[in-house]
């Protein structure tokens, strides 16, 4: 048990330190944008919502179709690939970065590689089931498929993506400011109260 421990542990550390290699020319930018998306600034996570809304206000103004949209999405990722490392270390200073920097970015590039290995980790739950519980598989993807497709059906597909958007970016906030625990906290007691309550009943 502890070899497979220490194999994972050097698994991971090797991952991260590949993906601090190739995300070293963005380092200035990930560190600006890490410490926006964790609110450092008490108006951060009202700019960031501002920002948000001039850009999908712009995108409802357009009205690009989709083929546009995707083709500008990847032209500005290929000019943010081609200018970033060029133009960072002369907007950000110098090119010396102090231990906190190097340690947080070490931080940051070990949370992309977890997080990678959840969503690979839910895939692999979710083939297993499909291999030993066929119907259930079938029943919940179903299931969630359907409920998803009636809130599309619903809900304007801008507005929507407006909506996935701006939670996802102030994910990272609401959590390191323990919004989301606190939340999860009062869920799980009521949770325990209505289960407390059937058993009175049952009993």
């Amino acid at each position: 048990m502890a070899d497979v421990d220490n194999k994972s542990s050097n698994a991971l550390a090797q991952e991260t330190a590949q993906l601090e290699e190739q995300l070293q020319a963005w380092g200035e930018v990930i560190l600006v944008g890490d410490r926006v998306l964790r609110w450092e600034k008490p108006w951060f996570p009202g700019a960031l919502l501002g920002a948000l809304s001039l850009l999908f206000l712009l995108i409802y103004y357009l009205d690009p179709s989709v083929l546009t949209g995707l083709s500008c999405f990847a032209m500005l990722l290929c000019l943010a690939d081609y200018l970033v490392p060029t133009l960072a270390p002369r907007v950000f200073g110098s090119n010396k970065w102090t231990t906190e920097q190097q340690q947080r970015f070490h931080e940051i590039c070990g949370n992309l590689v977890k997080l990678q290995r959840r969503v690979v980790g839910w895939g692999r739950r979710l083939c297993t089931m499909k291999e030993e519980k066929p119907k259930v598989y079938f029943g919940s993807v179903m299931t969630s498929l359907l409920v998803v497709a009636w809130i599309g059906q619903q809900v304007h597909n801008l507005l929507l993506t407006f909506l996935i958007v701006s939670f996802l970016l102030l994910l990272p906030g609401l959590n390191q400011h323990g919004v989301i625990s606190k939340y999860m906290s009062m869920a799980k007691r009521e949770i325990n109260k209505l289960m407390k309550q059937k058993e009175k009943k049952n009993e």
